[in-house]
């Protein structure tokens, strides 16, 4: 009787470890990757794009957070004029 208690809670412990290395996972969260001219987006909805506030007209690096068609969050880098260079002559 003592050791199917024993056998039962390695069996459950055994269980939960798993299931807390399964759900901290980090492999879904990746870092952004850098846009390189050509590179094909299948882009279903824009989730945000953010890019640092600057006074200068210079080139700066921006990002957006989408969902592309098969319902996968991504996250891509591009370079870009900021947004000061609008209102710049």
């Amino acid at each position: 009787m003592n050791i199917r208690t024993l056998l039962l809670t390695s069996a459950l412990a055994c269980t939960a470890f798993a299931g807390m290395a399964q759900a901290n996972d980090t492999t879904a969260t990746s870092k952004p990757v850098p846009y390189q001219y050509g590179m094909p987006l299948q882009v279903n909805k824009v989730i945000s794009m953010t890019e640092p506030q600057t006074s200068q007209c210079k080139v700066i690096t921006a990002d957006m957070k989408y969902i592309d068609n098969a319902g996968k969050p991504e996250e891509i880098t591009y370079r870009k004029m900021s947004d000061a260079c609008n209102f710049q002559n």
